[in-house]
């Protein structure tokens, strides 16, 4: 099993002097500051940040770094360590869906958004690195999206807040990039503290910081990246997206929020759609599950929350359909091997797996997985314990 990150001050001075030194030797000089923001896991509440609805996630000890320099020419200048090449070069004022391309197009967006938002930003040279496990469902894309829009926004003195800085990425995300997603990773991102799960309404942003003290209670939260990504996983969330959108306005709401969950049955007998009726009931019982965590992440009750998760990857397995083998297996192992609960997290199709498990039980569990795969012919996943960390900063 993969140690867990360090989340030291002196981790997080290493981590800005080995972007800076990075900066240096590809544009030369010293940055004008260092930012991260993390990658992140949701406990609980999947495909429903485009629902209007309710998730839990946390943020991640893992992040992606942006060693930024501002420059007076209008120039952006991109470099990745993750991506080794030329440095990608872009003008500024000729921003626009569709002039970058691959990884790029991230950090472009957010520039793109900023000035479509109306904050003066100019050009700057970037140089970005990341420890966020790309492909593995963390949300590593939100992660370089926010860790350079706190950047710009620091380095121009905009001001926004980090709820709005969560929306910028969105869009950029969405509008630039074209992926439709929802909110929910890049307020993750920006929003999240230390020691708490971060309990989200999608549809107003209001969020409360739930405490989540594992250690304390004795559990762990072990993430499992099974190393897999289908490559239908794009289309797949698009078409998902839209037949939720499409049983909202056939039942007359504004969201699949908005369906309760004890008219659920009714609003399920009034669809004349048989293939948008689990994805409805797939929405309106993980918002409930949502909520029950919530309640009992409240009342202290931390190990009750297992079953929970693991109802919620039945959902996404049976009702949803976006779930696969390896996500499975990993689930089916963690519980057999005496995992409190476990599911699949992130947009499907592959990614990583959470599974609440007590402290004694952590490399019982992981080996259990790993076993699992190894029999079944699969890639060996890698897992680690995470905690919950602090969103987007500046480290230097």
């Amino acid at each position: 099993m993969t140690a867990a990150t360090d989340t030291t001050p002196a981790a997080a001075h290493q981590a800005a002097a080995a972007a800076a030194a990075g900066f240096a030797a590809v544009h030369g000089g010293a940055p004008d500051g260092v930012w991260a923001a993390p990658g992140r896991v949701n406990l609980i509440g999947e495909h429903t940040d485009y629902n209007a609805g309710f998730v839990l996630p946390l943020a991640l000890p893992h992040t992606t770094r942006a060693a930024v320099r501002r420059r007076t020419d209008g120039l952006l200048r991109l470099h990745s360590a993750q991506a080794p090449g030329a440095v990608v070069e872009l003008p500024v004022d000729a921003l626009a869906p569709g002039a970058a391309e691959g990884w790029a197009a991230y950090p472009a967006g957010v520039v793109w958004a900023l000035r479509e938002a109306g904050y003066a930003v100019g050009g700057a040279d970037v140089h970005v690195d990341s420890d966020v496990p790309a492909g593995a469902g963390l949300s590593s894309s939100a992660a370089l999206e926010c860790a350079v829009a706190a950047a710009f926004a620091d380095l121009h003195d905009l001001g926004p807040e980090p709820a709005e800085l969560a929306l910028l990425a969105q869009r950029a995300e969405n509008d630039f990039v074209g992926v439709p997603c929802g909110v929910m990773d890049q307020t993750a991102s920006t929003c999240c503290i230390a020691g708490h799960a971060l309990f989200l309404d999608t549809r107003d942003l209001t969020s409360r910081h739930v405490p989540l003290d594992l250690a304390a209670a004795g559990l762990r939260l072990l993430v499992v990246d099974t190393r897999v990504k289908h490559d239908l996983a794009d289309g797949a969330y698009a078409e998902r997206r839209a037949g939720c959108e499409r049983a909202a306005a056939l039942l007359g709401v504004p969201a699949l929020r908005d369906v309760p969950l004890d008219g659920l049955e009714e609003a399920l007998d009034r669809l004349t759609e048989p293939a948008l009726r689990p994805l409805v009931r797939h929405v309106v019982t993980e918002d409930a599950r949502v909520e029950r965590v919530v309640a009992l992440l409240d009342a202290g009750d931390l190990r009750a929350v297992g079953p929970v998760l693991t109802a919620g990857h039945a959902s996404l397995r049976d009702d949803f359909r976006v779930s696969c083998f390896e996500t499975d297996l990993a689930v089916e192992a963690a519980v057999t091997a005496g995992a409190l609960g476990a599911r699949m997290t992130g947009g499907g199709f592959g990614g990583s797996v959470i599974a609440l498990v007590e402290e004694d039980a952590v490399d019982r569990v992981a080996a259990a997985v790993a076993d699992a795969f190894a029999a079944a012919g699969r890639t060996a996943p890698r897992a680690f314990t995470a905690v919950p960390a602090q969103g987007a900063r500046r480290l230097a």
